[in-house]
């Protein structure tokens, strides 16, 4: 190890945080407080001998969900400065502070551009962090309590925008996938489509892949559910476990309604030899890409998410290993579909022995926003220390499955002395036209059934003769074109398409 250059990225400490409202000594941090536990959980984790903190050049905060988007609110305030606010907190006043785009893969991402950044001497030490206390603001809101979380700290933040141009098609949003739950549902059923399962079927194929998952999240000290299910408890639809959107039940989304926080710290091989990390602590990075989809209309194929395969087989190749060669490995599982998009490509099963995650999953660790990947990337650091020369693989999704950033990690030194081990791919994927208005005819490429107040839509998506994607609806009247869909046999069929008064266009079977 001592032979490593002093310009290698390693990662040298990593830490998390959680609170629950009914766990004892529940303390209802806000979203600063949070990180800045979990920045001093990790700078803890480093057991430097000198003084880490001080040492920080450059923190990377990640969006919590309350600053996503240009529409969205924080109740309690918001600090003016994220990376500084949580950089006080632990001692930290770096040179450069960053708010990064939102999206599941933002954590990931920074992970190689911070590698990449000190293996060119351009920094010393860096921390990805960020949290989420979306299961706090629910918890003071319904007792009528306003805490004041606003805080001006001031100084330099480089704030990289919201990035969420296309994420969403206009079409998807007027027709009534307005949120993630519906639009990841448009994928999945078009993936039980091509394998020519029913709803009832398909579900429980979700119910096997997320039944380990409970089980791994059962143990994890910082999971928000740590109740172990069966793949049919997850899959039947109850009164609790009701539809939210075909084919999901509830159990099988992402929990968003979690307190917790995650940081991850990487320097220089040299400085951390002069702060006095122990070897032992380091885990070095062997690759990092990051890649885009096209929006989600626009894709041919809405049963996968070829970009992503593409970011995993390219981090593969610059780790010079294969899928086999991995020993843990955490897939991103907002939904069932990102996890099946990999599984169906590299053949694995959901009894794989490694297990397909490193920390219980969201829809069972939680969906912590956009800093889910933290929370593997802190677990697949923690696996390869105990495991030396073992390597870990760390897929971190974003949008709708719109942006897929893969890190593989080991012990086993890597060698940035040929160039950066960090790669953006572009995007080679063929791209289809999406219109908003049409009238006609057009064929049904995939669907869900979203229950409202007053009764059930159907979301369409589907392309007309000249190979045009559109969105359409089912209304809450229609009842029987609502049952339809919820039969499921309904992808390839013809609709009738006509335009109403409200922009929208409305779908009848012909």
């Amino acid at each position: 190890m001592s032979a490593i250059a002093d310009n290698t990225p390693v990662i040298i400490g990593v830490g998390q945080f959680s609170e629950r409202p009914q766990d004892e000594g529940y303390a209802a941090l806000s979203h600063m407080d949070l990180a800045g536990e979990a920045l001093a959980a990790a700078i803890e984790d480093c057991s430097a001998s000198e003084d880490v903190a001080g040492a920080i050049d450059t923190i990377g905060a990640i969006r919590q969900f309350e600053i996503s988007t240009p529409v969205a609110e924080a109740p309690f305030g918001k600090s003016d400065n994220p990376p500084r606010s949580i950089g006080k907190r632990g001692g930290a006043d770096p040179a450069r502070a960053i708010l990064e785009i939102t999206g599941g893969q933002g954590n990931q991402k920074l992970v190689g551009e911070f590698a990449t950044n000190i293996a060119e001497g351009k920094s010393d030490v860096a921390v990805v962090v960020g949290s989420e206390a979306i299961s706090t603001v629910l918890s003071l809101t319904k007792a009528g309590e306003t805490p004041d979380w606003s805080e001006e700290v001031g100084g330099e933040m480089e704030d990289r925008g919201y990035g969420v141009s296309g994420m969403f098609d206009k079409p998807l949003l007027v027709h009534g996938a307005t949120a993630p739950i519906p639009a990841y549902a448009l994928f999945d059923n078009a993936r039980r489509a091509k394998l020519g399962l029913t709803p009832d079927e398909y579900r429980l194929e979700i119910g096997r892949l997320f039944a380990p998952f409970t089980e791994v999240a059962a143990s994890n000290p910082h999971a928000a559910s740590r109740e172990v299910k069966t793949a049919e408890e997850l899959a039947e639809v109850t009164e609790r476990n009701r539809i939210v959107a075909e084919p999901y039940t509830r159990m099988t989304v992402a929990r968003d309604q979690v307190n917790q926080a995650a940081a991850i710290i990487i320097a220089s091989a040299g400085r951390a030899r002069e702060l006095g990390v122990p070897e032992s602590r380091w885990v070095h990075v062997h690759a990092v890409t990051n890649a885009s989809e096209h929006s989600p209309m626009a894709r041919e194929d809405l049963a996968i998410a070829p970009m992503s395969l593409a970011s995993i087989q390219r981090a593969l190749e610059i780790a010079g290993i294969g899928f086999d060669d991995l020993d843990f490995i955490d897939l991103y599982s907002c939904f069932a579909i990102p996890v099946f998009n990999v599984m169906d490509a590299y053949g694995l099963t959901a009894d794989d022995p490694r297990g397909l995650t490193l920390t219980g999953g969201l829809p069972f660790f939680g969906g912590a926003g956009n800093n889910y990947s933290a929370h593997a990337i802190v677990e697949a650091v923690q696996c390869c220390r105990t495991s030396p020369g073992s390597f870990a693989l760390t897929g971190a999704n974003g949008g709708v499955m719109s942006k897929y950033a893969t890190g593989i990690y080991s012990t086993t030194p890597a060698d940035w002395s040929g160039g950066s081990r960090w790669e953006k791919l572009e995007n080679d994927q063929p791209a289809l036209s999406v219109i908003e208005g049409w009238s006609g005819e057009a064929v049904i490429d995939s669907y869900t059934v979203v229950p409202g107040k007053h009764g059930k839509t159907g979301v369409i998506v589907a392309h007309n003769e000249a190979g045009e994607r559109l969105g359409a609806m089912i209304g809450e009247g229609d009842e029987a074109g609502i049952a339809a869909l919820e039969a499921g046999d309904v992808i390839g069929k013809s609709i009738t398409v006509a335009p109403d008064d409200k922009g929208r266009n409305i779908a009848r079977f012909t």
